[in-house]
């Protein structure tokens, strides 16, 4: 099923329906020989991609997406785990083609697309992983991140209820064309929403604990790794920490490289998206070479 047109920034809208029956809304625009697949972070819709994917699909077919329960996408009744996300990924993987795929992934969607992955890694050329969530990262583990987490899965959905979880969102988000910033301000502040972040925070660190005792076999599939190099408000020691956790995880792979974004905290896609956008070209320009 497909509506809506070009007129939006992301193209036309779409959905998709999983063998259990769920639909899952994506947006694409764009042709050419790879169709490049957008992850946003936990719990947001694809209106993180604004600055991104439209560049892209200059020169390849751009796809953002929605996660179950966010954006426009039916809600998912099984426990949102990482290996339950990588499924419906893949599913709409099958539903665009048979690619060639770059999958570009954000926060923790690094993880998911990296989970994903390993489904069938002949049909992708790469993935970039924009500050991605990280096994790596000790921080995760603490007794105080524990507590945070199960402290968010609790306090969002009670401020989307009494209509203050919109005060907790990134001004950034808004710096993007008007349709997609709409978008956001409509789609990710709800209740629904605020639920979907929750659910994908209530398994995050076991799934991180498998991640990091079982990582996802990549082989020599190329691995681009954007790390944020500047500390935000509160960051002065998770930020390098971070970075080192990327850089690990780089000298892990057989064929990955690491890239600063020097403007950037976590939020690359909005402070420094031409250098994601400059990753995923090289990607298609140097096979194209090749």
């Amino acid at each position: 099923m497909s509506h809506s047109s070009d007129l939006h920034t992301f193209g036309s809208s779409t959905y998709i329906q999983t063998r259990d029956g769920r639909k899952l809304h994506y947006m694409s625009k764009g042709t050419g020989e790879y169709t490049v697949v957008f992850e946003s972070g936990m719990g947001v819709s694809r209106s993180s991609w604004g600055l991104v994917a439209p560049v892209i699909a200059k020169y390849a077919r751009a796809v953002v997406y929605d996660r179950a329960g966010a954006g426009r996408s039916d809600v998912d009744a099984s426990p949102r785990t990482l290996a339950r996300m990588a499924e419906d990924l893949n599913e709409l993987l099958a539903a665009l083609g048979s690619g060639p795929f770059i999958l570009v992934g954000h926060s923790w969607g690094g993880p998911i697309v990296r989970a994903a992955a390993t489904a069938d890694l002949s049909r992708l050329r790469g993935l970039v992983l924009v500050d991605p969530s990280d096994e790596h990262l000790k921080l995760y583990f603490s007794r105080l991140a524990k507590w945070g987490f199960s402290l968010n899965g609790v306090l969002i959905p009670f401020l989307a209820r009494l209509g203050l979880y919109r005060f907790l969102g990134f001004k950034e988000f808004l710096t993007q064309p008007a349709d997609v910033a709409a978008d956001h301000l409509r789609e990710d502040y709800t209740v629904q929403a605020a639920q979907t972040v929750a659910a994908e925070t209530k398994d995050f660190v076991q799934d991180m604990k498998r991640l990091r005792e079982q990582p996802p076999r990549l082989d020599d599939l190329e691995v681009s790794i954007v790390s944020g190099t500047r500390p935000g408000k509160g960051e002065r020691k998770i930020r390098p920490a971070i970075v080192v956790a990327h850089q690990q995880t780089v000298s892990k792979l057989s064929n990955a490289r690491w890239v600063e974004a020097p403007h950037s905290g976590h939020l690359v896609m909005f402070t420094d998206p031409e250098i994601i956008i400059d990753e995923i070209l090289r990607m298609i320009w140097d096979k194209k070479k090749a």
